[in-house]
């Protein structure tokens, strides 16, 4: 008997809830682009090639561009899992892997866009925080100008919000991207969007991956070997690039 077709959309409903109880971090991201590249007779240490791209990338000085490595999933949650270089940049990762194929050896790249995402420990932690912080002044201050501190300390936070990024305050705009719910809250209220931002974000998404790529065409070619790109097919399932929790 075919199941009903509720069953699967119940299910997302399900997973939903436990992931906004139970998730610390966003491990979630929409593809946005990406390659696929394979040489036969190639065999390097993956660690290798993505030490050769990490030092290539701190030579050119890319501002705020955090450098990572992660693990994905080969299978299942019990399979074993592989090693990506992952390159973060604002809200825009982009995912780096290479590794043999039986006796070939592929080189994969994915722009991935990680949204920030509000999770209940984040709420919890966020109230538990301005309680402190209220009753402590309650106790230094009195209740009434302990409202008055508590007001404005939500207008210097809002000032500082405001003015993270600029220029001068690159560092503290790039760190509070990094924060649960104060990403969010920075992102959708605070930080404006500019034709700086556009244009260092579509560099990133073009010089990187071309990066990238050169790299893997020059271990291939000290080896007089020929990277041959695959053709793009559709993800058969959505959850590839998801990260273990």
């Amino acid at each position: 008997m075919p199941s009903s077709p509720d069953k699967p959309k119940k299910r997302e409903w399900v997973r939903d809830i436990l992931d906004f109880i139970f998730t610390f971090q966003n491990t979630r991201g929409e593809i946005l682009d990406g390659w696929l590249y394979s040489a036969d007779g190639v065999s390097i240490p993956p660690q290798d090639f993505y030490l050769s791209v990490q030092r290539q990338l701190e030579s050119r000085k890319i501002p705020n561009l955090q450098i990572l490595r992660v693990e994905f999933a080969e299978g299942g949650l019990l399979s074993n899992q592989r090693q990506y270089l992952r390159l973060m940049r604002e809200r825009l990762a982009i995912d780096v892997c290479a590794a043999p194929f039986g006796d070939h050896f592929f080189f994969s790249c994915r722009i991935v866009y990680v949204p920030a995402l509000v999770r209940l420990l984040h709420i919890a932690l966020a109230f538990l925080f301005f309680y402190v912080i209220g009753g402590l002044l309650v106790l230094l201050l009195g209740f009434s100008f302990a409202v008055i501190a508590l007001v404005a300390l939500l207008f210097a936070i809002a000032a500082v919000f405001r003015n993270a990024g600029s220029t001068a305050f690159s560092n503290l705009d790039t760190l509070l991207l990094r924060i649960p719910v104060v990403a969010t809250i920075y992102e959708n209220w605070f930080r404006m969007e500019t034709y700086y931002r556009v244009d260092t974000r579509t560099l990133y998404q073009t010089l990187l991956p071309d990066l990238i790529r050169a790299a893997a065409e020059e271990v291939c070619g000290d080896k007089g070997l020929k990277l041959v790109r695959q053709p793009e097919v559709a993800p058969i399932l959505t959850d590839l690039h998801m990260p273990l929790r």
